[in-house]
């Protein structure tokens, strides 16, 4: 079986991984992140868009836009309801027109489903502030736009869906909204790409995001210009979303869109695992709720099998958890995702 190598290990001092810039009088740091995601195959990418919003609610980030890795109206208008909700609704979202080769999943298994929910005299439960989603931008023309307009070395990309929006970003020319190629923009303006992918504890056993666009994940894992981290599934089987607290802790609200979203995945009461939003936490918060790897490299195989090697002056990391760290993590998901946004505020 042939593998595919990297060619990062190198004498170069290792990258010193962080979340945020931490500002000199050490408030919080301001996260700028693009947000990149399948949501719809699994209800954790709810989970993910929810917490960004609930960040940019507090200050702690610009959302700068939403890459989907998908191109149905309705996965779009999901986004959009959320968004909305929130009080966000001028978060720029990019849609994908590309052919999978490896077939396309469900992706409106809720997403569909909560964006079609009327109130009883037929009306839309759930305001939206787009009209046309067929028109969205591409995604990877949205990230050039996005990039361009950003201080160098400022960008925290969250890729928590297939790399395929990355991997065309890399393969893109100058344009009208910078003379970079897409790999000069990524060099020049991203401070550190953060993956919900891989898995490193079971050998020869693929990971859904890597395996369902291969090719994308050997792109970027081989060639990214700068530091990886990626949260791999095993933090997600440790850390799940308690079906206790959708059951429990929203009736402060008559429809919310990620309580409807989750009670229509698949049939109640199960604790989801909770895979995306811990990429989403170590891009804000950093390594408090991880345990980090030492630098090293990352293989995929033609199969999508995931290897770690460690490596003095290698750019991938990935994370773990302790049972502590796992427990912590799920106390806080509830903490975060239960709050009563300003938008919704009797």
């Amino acid at each position: 079986m042939k593998r595919f190598t990297t060619l990062l290990c190198c004498a170069a001092a290792a990258i010193c991984i962080s979340a945020c810039n931490r500002p000199a009088d050490n408030s919080q740091p301001v996260c700028n992140i693009i947000f990149d995601t399948d949501i719809g195959n699994d209800i954790d990418d709810a989970e993910a868009l929810v917490l960004l919003n609930q960040y940019l609610e507090e200050g702690r980030i610009n959302l700068l836009g939403i890459c989907l890795n998908k191109h149905k109206d309705l996965t779009a208008k999901y986004v959009d309801i959320v968004d909305t909700w929130y009080g966000h609704p001028d978060i720029p979202i990019g849609i994908i027109r590309h052919d999978f080769s490896s077939g396309e999943p469900a992706e409106e298994r809720y997403t569909g489903l909560v964006a079609q929910m009327t109130k009883e005299d037929g009306s839309p439960l759930f305001a939206t502030t787009l009209k046309e989603y067929s028109s969205l931008p591409l995604s990877h023309k949205l990230y050039r736009k996005l990039l361009a307009a950003q201080p160098d070395n400022s960008v925290t990309v969250v890729s928590v869906g297939f790399l395929t929006n990355l991997s065309l970003l890399m393969d893109t020319p100058a344009d009208e909204y910078s003379p970079l190629t897409g790999m000069e923009l990524i060099q020049k303006k991203v401070k550190s790409l953060v993956l919900m992918a891989g898995r490193f504890t079971e050998p020869n056993y693929p990971e859904f995001n890597v395996i369902f666009d291969i090719p994308a994940a050997q792109k970027i894992i081989n060639n990214w210009p700068g530091e990886v981290v990626l949260s791999p599934w095993e933090i997600g089987e440790a850390v799940r979303y308690p079906a206790e607290s959708i059951e429990n802790d929203y009736s402060w609200t008559p429809a919310h869109p990620f309580k409807e979203a989750y009670i229509r995945f698949v049939e109640m009461p199960y604790d989801n695992h909770a895979f995306d939003p811990t990429a989403v936490v170590y891009a804000v918060e950093g390594s408090d709720y991880f345990t980090v790897s030492p630098a090293g490299t990352v293989t995929v195989d033609e199969e999508g099998v995931t290897t770690f090697s460690p490596c003095e002056g290698g750019r991938h990391y990935y994370l773990s958890v302790t049972p502590d760290q796992a427990a912590a993590l799920r106390e806080y998901f509830v903490n975060y995702l239960t709050r009563i946004p300003a938008s919704q505020a009797k």
